[in-house]
């Protein structure tokens, strides 16, 4: 029995991944050896539930075109044989190459749509994904009573078979848990199930109170039709969903699609050479800050990392295998070395080991470049001149925080890209809600200075946007890790005052705070970093991490220095990872500049999409692809994909999670984008 079902799967797959030329197909006016187009389109029928949007998110995400049929519209399109497929110059044309719906039989067992959407499959070889189903037998399961379990998959571990590593999930290494963030809530359930005859599992859990394992997510080939059963629930900010995107989509298009995913992780740290204010844990704010009440910062302590710290931040890195950026503001740096003594043992032994990080322009001195801050008032406001229009920092004057800041990096040989800009505290780009508006200078203090790439912040501004003709954002995410701490007790203490009820001691601003939630009591000063905010913010970078998603996060020195409090996140972050993903689907640390280009080609394809100027298709092992002039076009393909030149051709992309990908387009006197895949 099992045999049978081994054969019967292969020689789906081998039909789906070969160019189906073994299918004799039915399409009036058709020879049945013609061999079809497959568009490289997904087709999504869309229910509401947050399974199905949470697969859409992650084609969207890759790049991957995508047709919705929503079932809640009544003025949708209806699922009949020429919706799904028509001929192109006498050629059958299968007008999606995969089908994710919300469950097995969403237009009801036997109706004409679900009649239609089976025979389209069997015909021209197209899986379909059941987003999310029970357990049962018409998706090749036993019944939860037969030996099976259904309930919260809270914190529970789960593996990856040994034919799920084999089909689409090899990059990763076999184990992974299921979200457990709350005790009173319930974040995930599901269906614990024991295979049938044409099952083959790809994720299993043991079966919580009984023997053996039952499966979680699986594949089922039945009638000719191949289908990716899951039977757990789930939303797209998920850790297990995130962790099992890559393979489902992998699956759906049998490796070979419009779009690429990576997994990426940067690590900026602001104000490097700079000293940075103290959290006062009596007075629960920073003084120094205009909004500290009676306190002007003198005679408090800076944080400032020391010659040691650098020398352990220089060998964490290379016992890592991580590179953090040092976004740096040289002229702070000669400020506090000529009020001590002439020397700086910090700047010595950063530009001792200046090669072993990448290094970020962050202005001179850290001024502010936006508006003239007026800080009589708390909040501050933007000064007036007499006539009530804003002053402004002058573009001059912005320049030469950019320029002064570039022309001491060089001087000192740091290996910098002169595109790449992070001004202090995001500062010229508008801020809300005192200033609603780019300072009207800082567009042309960037041209001057050849800036490409400016960093803003993820959580004001999470969209890449122009500033003038010159320059594009890159957004960064901030971290959850202050930057006027620097010990775990003050990290504790701010993180307390902040996410505390008043009757607790803390600030309430939560209490009131849609995007906020308040602790159930206050942190321990001595414990509460490393045992609650360390897990939690490791958990959120994480996230980022796996969600192809190349935006930086950014720190300070600040947290380079004392207790070195950045380390136990970052650590995390990178341990959880690699436990996850195997050795084949490393992190991705890119420099902001690339990071920057990536978000803009992004944003280019998926324009170039959602103006129906991509047409892309595949008969047999050739893909052919087609977009506006210029546009670079992302793909994903199995091993061995060769791009066609006008004479031979040349291996496609670079190697990622067992496939290639990568951005291309056609080479000069082409039209199109031609790929050859591997015929084995």
């Amino acid at each position: 029995m099992a045999r049978s079902a081994r054969r019967t799967r292969t020689a789906a797959a081998l039909l789906a991944a070969g160019g189906l030329t073994a299918l004799c197909l039915a399409v009036p006016g058709a020879s049945a050896a013609t061999e079809p187009r497959i568009d490289l389109k997904v087709l999504v029928v869309d229910n509401g539930d947050s399974s199905v949007q949470a697969i859409a998110a992650q084609l969207k995400s890759t790049g991957i075109p995508y047709t919705t049929v929503n079932l809640n519209d009544p003025g949708r399109p209806v699922v009949d044989a020429a919706f799904l497929a028509d001929t192109v110059n006498g050629t059958p044309r299968a007008k999606y190459q995969g089908v994710v719906l919300p469950n097995e039989t969403p237009f009801g067992a036997g109706s004409a749509e679900q009649t239609a959407l089976e025979a389209y499959e069997r015909t021209y070889g197209i899986p379909q994904v059941d987003a999310y189903t029970w357990a049962h037998p018409e998706v090749g399961l036993d019944y939860t009573s037969e030996g099976g379990w259904a309930g919260s998959l809270d914190g529970r571990q789960a593996t990856v078979t040994a034919a799920g590593r084999a089909a689409a999930f090899g990059y990763l290494d076999g184990a992974f848990a299921f979200e457990d963030n709350s005790p009173t809530v319930q974040e995930s359930y599901g269906y614990v199930a024991r295979p049938r005859t044409g099952f083959t599992s790809y994720v299993d859990i043991p079966v919580p109170g009984g023997s053996g394992t039952g499966s979680l997510l699986g594949e089922y080939a039945h009638d000719g039709r191949r289908e990716l059963v899951v039977t757990f629930a789930y939303n797209q900010y998920q850790e297990q969903f995130r962790v099992l995107a890559r393979g489902v989509v992998e699956w759906l298009t049998g490796g070979v699609h419009l779009g690429q995913a990576r997994n990426y992780f940067a690590v900026h740290v602001d104000d490097v050479f700079a000293p940075d204010s103290r959290w006062d844990t009596e007075r629960n704010c920073t003084p120094g800050d205009f909004d500290c009440a009676g306190g002007d910062g003198e005679g408090t302590t800076p944080i400032r990392m020391t010659a040691d710290d650098a020398a352990y931040a220089a060998q964490w890195q290379k016992d890592h295998g991580f590179t953090l950026d040092m976004v740096y503001n040289a002229g702070s740096g000669e400020e506090w070395k000529s009020e001590h003594g002439g020397t700086d043992a910090l700047a010595d032994r950063l530009l001792a080991d200046k090669a072993q990080y990448r290094w970020i322009n962050h202005t001179y001195t850290h001024q502010y470049l936006g508006c003239i801050q007026d800080t009589t008032t708390v909040p501050w406001s933007c000064a007036k001149n007499a006539d009530g229009s804003t002053q402004w920092m002058s573009r001059s004057a912005i320049s030469g925080e950019i320029s002064n800041n570039h022309g001491w990096g060089v001087q000192h040989g740091l290996p910098l890209d002169r595109s790449e800009l992070v001004t202090g505290e995001h500062s010229g780009l508008k801020s809300l809600p005192q200033q609603p508006q780019d300072n009207p200078n800082l567009a042309g203090a960037l041209a001057d200075n050849g800036i490409k790439w400016t960093g803003s912040d993820n959580s004001r501004e999470p969209e890449q946007r122009a500033v003038g003709s010159s320059t594009l954002t890159v957004p960064r995410y901030p971290m959850n890790v202050y930057y006027n701490v620097g010990t775990e007790a003050e990290m504790a203490d701010e993180y307390n005052w902040i996410y505390t009820a008043r009757a607790d001691g803390g600030s309430g601003v939560c209490e009131n705070n849609a995007s906020s939630t308040c602790l159930d009591a206050p942190l321990d000063a001595a414990t509460g970093y490393e045992t609650y905010i360390v897990p939690q913010e490791a958990r959120t970078d994480l996230g980022h991490a796996i969600s192809n998603d190349p935006r930086p996060h950014y720190a300070h020195q600040s947290n380079l220095a004392e207790d070195r409090i950045l380390y136990p996140v970052l650590e995390k972050v990178l341990a959880d990872y690699r436990a996850l993903f195997a050795d084949n689907t490393p992190l991705e640390n890119l420099r902001q500049s690339a990071i920057g280009t990536e978000l803009k080609r992004r944003a280019d394809w998926q324009a170039a999409i959602a103006n129906n100027k991509v047409t892309a298709y595949r008969v047999g092992s050739t893909v052919t692809i087609t977009a506006p002039s210029g546009t670079q076009i992302p793909f994903t393909a199995p091993e061995g994909t060769k791009k066609q030149l006008l004479i031979g051709t040349t291996t496609f992309g670079t190697a990622y999670a067992g496939k290639r990908s990568g951005w291309d387009k056609p080479v000069a006197l082409q039209s199109a984008l031609t790929l050859r895949l591997p015929t084995a």
